[in-house]
C-alpha cells in the first residue's frame, strides 16, 4: 500500500539483510515511525506492546522473531525459549501459535548450522503468503460491495461499516476486512466507510482512518455506539470486520464491540461479513464463547486517552476518576448464526462447520 506515494509493507528486512523493520503503530496517526528489531525478545516486545497488531501481522512478526533467535543462537534450547516467549505475548490471535508452530516444525529436524538461513526464508514466505491471501480476500469480497451498490440502485455511495482495524496495517499488506474495500475503490466503485473509533485503543480512529485516507478512500469516523442508529436509518449497506480467531464451526472472535455490531446488523437486516485468512481458523475448537481465551489488557487503556493537543504536542490524559476501577476485555465472540458469510482466500463461505470444511478439506481432516 502507499504512504504519501511510497509503497510499504508493515514488516520487512532492513538493508543489512538480517534485522527486521516495522511501523510502530502506537505512534500513528500523529507520527510515522519505523522501528528496527534485532532480537527475538525485541520482536516479542513489539507484539506484546502492540507496536504491531492484527492477527496476520502478529504471526509474521513472530516468524521473524524465531529467525532472529536462530541468528543469535540456533540451539534447541534457544529455539524452545524463543518460541515460548513469543507464544506468551498475546493469547487470543491464533496466527501467533500457527506461525510459531510452523517455524518449530521446520527447524527442529535441521542441524543448528542450517537453522538461521531456513528460518529467514520461511519467515519471508509467510509474509508473501499473507499478501497473496489478503489480495485474494479482496478479490472475493469486492463483488459483495458491488452487488450492494447495484442493489441500492447505484447511488453516489455504497456504505460499508467496519470495526477496529483490519486493513493493511493489521496484515503484511492489503488487509482482511479492508481488502475488498480497497479493491472496490480501485475498481471505481464509490465506496464510503463508516469507521468505528473502537475504544479503548481507538484503532479505528487512529489506524483505519489513517490508512483509508492515505489511499484516498472516503470515510467517516464514528463513535462505537452509532452503528446501530445508522443501520436503523438505512445508512449502512453491509458490514465487514476482521477476525483474530475463528472456530471450526464459524464463531468469530474479534475486537471488543464486534458482537454488538453483529446484533444490530441482524436486527436491521444488514449483511454482516468477516474477512477470514485461513491461518486464523482454529480447527481445534468449535464453541468460541466457551473456548477462546479472551485477553484482558491493562486498565489504563480504558482510563487514559492519547491525542494531539492544540499546540501539536502528543499527550496522554486521564478520563476517569483516579480511584475508579476499569475492566479491559480486548475481544468478544460473535456466534456464527449472526455472520452472513466468511470472506476467505478461496471464496465466500457460510459461517458453519460444513462451510469451512468444504473450502479447506485438507485442514479440517487433520483435526
Amino acid at each position: 500500500m502507499n504512504v504519501d506515494g511510497t509503497k510499504f509493507r508493515t514488516i520487512w528486512l532492513s538493508k543489512d539483510g538480517w534485522a527486521v523493520e516495522i511501523i510502530d503503530q502506537t505512534r500513528l496517526p500523529f507520527e510515522f515511525v519505523i522501528v528496527r528489531l534485532e532480537t527475538s525478545d525485541h520482536a516479542a516486545t513489539a507484539i506484546r506492546d502492540m507496536w504491531v497488531r492484527g492477527a496476520p501481522l502478529i504471526g509474521a512478526t513472530a516468524a521473524y522473531g524465531v529467525a532472529l533467535a536462530m541468528r543469535d543462537d540456533p540451539s534447541d534450547e534457544n529455539l524452545g525459549r524463543a518460541a515460548d516467549t513469543l507464544m506468551e505475548t498475546r493469547p487470543t490471535a491464533v496466527n501467533l501459535r500457527w506461525a510459531v508452530d510452523v517455524m518449530k516444525a521446520l527447524l527442529m529436524p535441521l542441524s543448528p548450522n542450517a537453522r538461521a538461513k531456513a528460518a529467514y526464508i520461511r519467515a519471508a514466505e509467510i509474509c508473501d503468503e499473507d499478501v497473496a491471501i489478503c489480495s485474494s480476500i479482496g478479490d472475493h469480497g469486492m463483488p459483495l460491495i458491488h452487488r450492494a451498490w447495484e442493489a441500492c440502485g447505484k447511488p453516489d455511495w455504497v456504505n460499508v461499516l467496519t470495526h477496529c482495524n483490519a486493513g493493511w496495517l493489521a496484515t503484511v499488506d492489503w488487509g482482511t476486512a479492508l481488502a475488498p474495500i480497497y479493491k472496490a475503490h480501485d475498481a471505481g466503485i464509490p465506496v464510503h466507510v463508516w469507521v468505528d473509533e473502537t475504544r479503548p485503543r481507538n484503532q479505528g480512529a487512529s489506524l483505519t482512518a489513517w490508512e483509508l485516507g492515505k489511499h484516498g478512500v472516503a470515510h467517516t469516523v464514528i463513535v462505537d455506539n452509532v452503528g446501530g442508529h445508522l443501520m436503523q436509518h438505512g445508512l449502512v449497506d453491509l458490514c465487514i470486520t476482521g477476525t483474530d480467531r475463528t472456530t471450526a464451526a464459524g464463531d468469530v472472535c474479534n475486537k471488543i464491540g464486534t458482537y454488538l455490531k453483529a446484533l444490530a446488523a441482524h436486527d436491521n437486516g444488514v449483511p454482516f461479513y468477516v474477512g477470514l485468512p485461513s491461518p486464523t481458523i482454529d480447527w481445534t475448537i468449535e464453541d468460541g464463547v466457551a473456548d477462546v481465551p479472551i485477553e484482558q489488557r491493562d486498565a489504563t487503556e480504558v482510563t487514559q486517552m492519547t491525542g494531539r493537543s492544540a499546540s501539536g504536542e502528543v499527550v496522554t490524559v486521564d478520563i476517569a476518576p483516579e480511584h475508579s476501577h476499569a475492566a479491559n476485555y480486548a475481544f468478544d465472540v460473535t456466534p456464527a448464526r449472526l455472520v452472513s458469510g466468511l470472506i476467505t482466500e478461496r471464496g465466500v463461505s457460510p459461517a458453519s462447520k460444513d462451510g469451512l470444511a468444504a473450502l479447506y478439506p485438507e485442514l479440517a481432516k487433520k483435526v
